[in-house]
Order: C-alpha cells, then sequence, then structure tokens
C-alpha cells in the first residue's frame, strides 16, 4: 500500500490565494486529493506550507561548484541548495575555454538525465568585456552561432538558457539559433542599448540575466536593457533579492513595471553558499567571502561581485519581511515563475493535485524548517 501523508493546520499558499488551515495530502510522491482514507498527519498548526523553490541560475554551493565538472561535487551542490528549499535548479557555468565548458557540460547532462538537475544553463563567454563582472575577460568570444550550437549539442538536449549580449557579432543570429533549439536565449553581462536589446527580444530573447546587475544603468536619455527587458511582457526578469545586489527600491520598481508573474528571483550562488567567510573558487578564478559577499580576490575584475552566497530561502524570507512582499507574490517570484519559464508547471511550482509533492515549510517568521522532495522529507519540520 502506498503511504498517504497529510499535512494539516499550516496556512498553504494555494494558486487560489492563503488557504488558512489547510490540508496538503501527499501520496507516492505526489500531492493527492484529501480523502477520508487512513493516512499519516502531521499537525503544522502556525506554520506556512509553500511551494518547492525553483532557481534557474546557480553556480554552486557547499564549497562545491557546478563548473568543476567533477558529479560528486555538483551533487555536493545540489543537496546544500536542496536543504534550503530549492527542490528544482539548473545549473550554471561560468565563462571558460569552450573545450572545458563542453566537458562541463557533459558531466551536467548526466545529472539532468538522472533528474538531479533541470537542466544547464551556460552563463558566459559570450557576453562583453566591458560588463564581465566575474568573468575572466580574456576567455571571452563574440557569439559566432557555430560556437554557441558546440555548447547547446555538447549538453545533449540539457541546454535550458544561454546568457549572452546581443550587441556583440553574431548575437542576433546566436539569439535565433537559440530559440530554434528551444533554449532560452537570456540578455545580460551586456552593453547592450534600448534598441539593440529591442532588436534581441524580437529575436526570441526571453530572459534577463539578473536584472540591473552588469548591464549600463537606467537613464532619462539613454533607458537602455533596463527599460526594454521590463517593459515587453515576453521577458522574465531576474533578481538577485540579496540585499547586496540590489537596493529594495530596484527591487520594488521591477515588481511594479513587470509583475510578480514576470519575476524569478534567483541566487546566482557560487561555491560559497551555505558555507563560512574564506577562499573559494569560481571557475578559474579565486573568490573571497567577507561578510557574506563574494568578491573576486585578484586579477584584471579584483573587487568585483562574484555571484552570491545567498540560498532561496532566505531571498523569501527578505521579500516578505524587509521587502514587504505579499507571500503570494514571493511564491511566484521563487516558484511559479521560473518553473513556467522552463516549461515545467505541469509538474512543479504551485500546490495543485497531481503535482511533484516539492513542499518548503516554513514557520511564523518564515524561516525554513522543513522541506520535502517528490513526497520525501529532506529535512522534516520538528513540531510538538
Amino acid at each position: 500500500m502506498i503511504e498517504r501523508t497529510v499535512l494539516t493546520g499550516a496556512r498553504a499558499v494555494l494558486p487560489t490565494g492563503v488557504a488558512e488551515g489547510g490540508r496538503v495530502t501527499i501520496e507516492g510522491g505526489r500531492i493527492a486529493e484529501n480523502a477520508a482514507h487512513e493516512a499519516h498527519e502531521l499537525d503544522l498548526t502556525g506554520h506556512w506550507i509553500v511551494p518547492g523553490f525553483v532557481d534557474i541560475h546557480v553556480h554552486g554551493g557547499g564549497g562545491a561548484s557546478f563548473s568543476s565538472g567533477d558529479a560528486e561535487e555538483a551533487l555536493t551542490a545540489i543537496r546544500t541548495h536542496r536543504a534550503h528549499g530549492t527542490t528544482t535548479m539548473v545549473a550554471s557555468t561560468v565563462t571558460g575555454d569552450l573545450d572545458d565548458l563542453a566537458r562541463q557540460a557533459a558531466t551536467l547532462a548526466e545529472l539532468t538525465e538522472q533528474g538531479d538537475l533541470a537542466g544547464i544553463h551556460f552563463e558566459g563567454p559570450f557576453i562583453s568585456p566591458h560588463r564581465c563582472g566575474a568573468h575572466q575577460p580574456e576567455l571571452l568570444r563574440d557569439p559566432d552561432p557555430a560556437d554557441v550550437r558546440k555548447l547547446v549539442d555538447a549538453a545533449r538536449g540539457a541546454a535550458r538558457m544561454m546568457t549572452l549580449a546581443p550587441e556583440l557579432p553574431g548575437g542576433l543570429e546566436s539569439v535565433r539559433l537559440l530559440a530554434e533549439h528551444g533554449v532560452i536565449a537570456a540578455v545580460g553581462h551586456t552593453d547592450s542599448t534600448y534598441e539593440a536589446t529591442l532588436d534581441a527580444i524580437e529575436a526570441g530573447a526571453t530572459v534577463a540575466t539578473h536584472l540591473f546587475n552588469a548591464m549600463p544603468s537606467l537613464l532619462h536619455r539613454a533607458p537602455g536593457p533596463i527599460a526594454a527587458l521590463l517593459e515587453d511582457e515576453r521577458v522574465t526578469v531576474e533578481l538577485i533579492n540579496d540585499g547586496t545586489h540590489l537596493h529594495p527600491a530596484a527591487l520594488q520598481l521591477a515588481f511594479t513595471s513587470a509583475g510578480a508573474d514576470r519575476v524569478a528571483f534567483i541566487t546566482d550562488a557560487m561555491g560559497a553558499a551555505g558555507m563560512s567567510d574564506g577562499m573559494y573558487p569560481l571557475g578559474p578564478m579565486s573568490v573571497e567571502v567577507k561578510d557574506g559577499v563574494a568578491r573576486i580576490a585578484d586579477g584584471p575584475t579584483a573587487g568585483s561581485i562574484a555571484g552570491s552566497t545567498l540560498t532561496l530561502d532566505t531571498a523569501f524570507k527578505r521579500a516578505v519581511t524587509i521587502d514587504r512582499l505579499p507571500v503570494e507574490d514571493a511564491v511566484r517570484a521563487l516558484s511559479t515563475t521560473p518553473a513556467r519559464l522552463l516549461g515545467l508547471s505541469d509538474r512543479i511550482g504551485t500546490i495543485e493535485t497531481g503535482k511533484d509533492a516539492d513542499l518548503v515549510v516554513l514557520n511564523g517568521t518564515f524561516d525554513l524548517v522543513g522541506v520535502m522532495r517528490k513526497g520525501e522529507w529532506l529535512v522534516k519540520p520538528e513540531v510538538r
């Protein structure tokens, strides 16, 4: 007999709104209809139940990096973020030699085929040297469609997204190629103008990689990519809500302009996520983490912010307690919208009958106390 579990008493965030004293039934790894059958009940009165978080942009965690090319190291990063509520994630690479990136893609493709990852995001090397951030400048290159195709092919169907600067030679052709192959083309690490960004969107770009960061500022005579990406309903905008990458007013501007259905919170986390301060690798570079902020330690980009040490449970708590977003909007940004972007809305992203039982339990102050993935507790709530 398949074990049935019923979570009772919590405030469950459903697509229709918050259900006070809700009942969520889990059977066979999925959310099931509430029924009067015998079941194990867990009383979560005073808690919240939200869908498992979906991170479309994460480089590592737990001292491990997805760019290492090592499967066990990648699994360490996956386990670290799962313990913080991210039940679905896309592994992001860092700018490197094309052959190295292809080898990394082969490893990550295997983990995708096994169901450990939802795919691969190539962040670089097809980005602007003027906005390279934590990417090694000498490894950058223009987005030649042949090179873009090489990485897509190396991923064996696991490529989900590629960030590029569309103003570079070959940029628009590469956007079109990605769209034709079902890979999300993301505008980021770019020095693009407003007009060039509109051209990229028309060519098929549908994501803004960490909006506001690594792109020209929004100016009244030169609105740049930010205005173009915010105003077009076809574009989903990533935000890093760690208190370092964005001023709260910038976050509010994104939500006001784009709406919660077009915002996806990401971590952009590197290997130091879930770890203490210290020195960590990020692709071929060294990163120093001090007071939780990661910066390139040396070289021409020394001092640049190098991703984050964020986990999505922290992003969620900050969203509702500091940014004062409605809980329903936070759920959209951390679960529903990124799940839809990945084409996985039939399985994850909301608490609905028939979907995977990917759930996060938060206490009354929005601290994570439980994580369930496909009906299995990864972090079991300790309740009286």
